[in-house]
């Protein structure tokens, strides 16, 4: 594993697992042009929280991919914690393992994704850069897995009941089935 240009360490490679699903049954023609974006600096990054927000620059093309990845449940990021120690400075592949076979899900899940470019399709050129571009970032610092996964914020959130909720409130968190319906009783 130590030869992969991106994902060569396991937290990275949940990464590189968004651009490169074990699912796939045919080669995906765009991947060679994405990883060359990523490797030669063609992605920008900005972090909000558990969103990213990726410019791409090619030539005299610019496009900005979007991605919110899915929070860990508050139950989950306990658990992960308990077998996080305190002074834990880098995230090794070791605890990859321990944290996966104690059957906690670590890698990351996509909920939106939205891309200003033309193709009009979920997988295209520029998220599959922006997923190389993060694996190659998580490969070298570990923490921004968790942390775009919501893990430090959850830590340091307070339960307090007297907490006003949030300000906004994203469309894609609400089911249309149910908010418009009409309570009886």
């Amino acid at each position: 594993m130590a030869d992969n240009e991106f994902g060569y360490t396991r937290w990275g490679m949940d990464w590189v697992r968004l651009a490169e699903p074990l699912s796939l049954t045919r080669p995906e023609p765009l991947l060679p042009r994405a990883r060359s974006i990523a490797r030669h600096g063609g992605v920008t990054l900005e972090y909000d929280n558990t969103g990213v927000r990726a410019h791409l620059q090619r030539g005299n093309q610019a496009s900005v991919t979007y991605l919110e990845i899915t929070p860990i449940p508050r139950p989950a990021i306990s658990a992960i914690a308990a077998h996080i120690p305190a002074p834990t400075v880098e995230l090794t592949d070791t605890l990859h393992n321990t944290l996966t076979t104690a059957g906690l899900t670590i890698a990351p899940r996509i909920t939106t994704t939205d891309c200003s470019c033309s193709a009009r399709t979920p997988r295209c050129l520029h998220y599959l850069a922006t997923c190389y571009t993060l694996a190659r970032q998580v490969d070298e610092n570990p923490w921004l897995a968790l942390d775009l996964q919501g893990y430090h914020r959850t830590l340091t959130e307070e339960s307090d009941p007297h907490t006003p909720p949030p300000r906004w409130t994203s469309l894609d968190s609400l089911d249309p089935t149910t908010y418009f319906a009409i309570p009886t009783g």
